[in-house]
């Protein structure tokens, strides 16, 4: 790392949006990546979509067997 640095023209919070949004990778083990890969081929539909289709499916399940607090 360099010593002199020169912050005095820096413009503070140049790269700083408010609105926007972290999506975090989510990454598949290879056996789950090509079964979603063909079945998305199939389908005809973007892997992305499909799995969060599946994601939002396994959520409902989830939240039908849960005791209601």
């Amino acid at each position: 790392m360099r010593t002199p640095y020169d912050f005095s023209h820096a413009e503070r919070g140049k790269f700083y949006h408010p609105d926007t949004v972290f999506s975090f990778p989510v990454y598949l083990e290879p056996d789950v990546d090509d079964f979603m890969s063909r079945l998305a081929d199939e389908k005809g539909l973007d892997i992305q979509r499909l799995v969060n289709d599946w994601r939002r499916v396994s959520i409902q399940l989830l939240r039908s067997v849960q005791p209601r607090s």
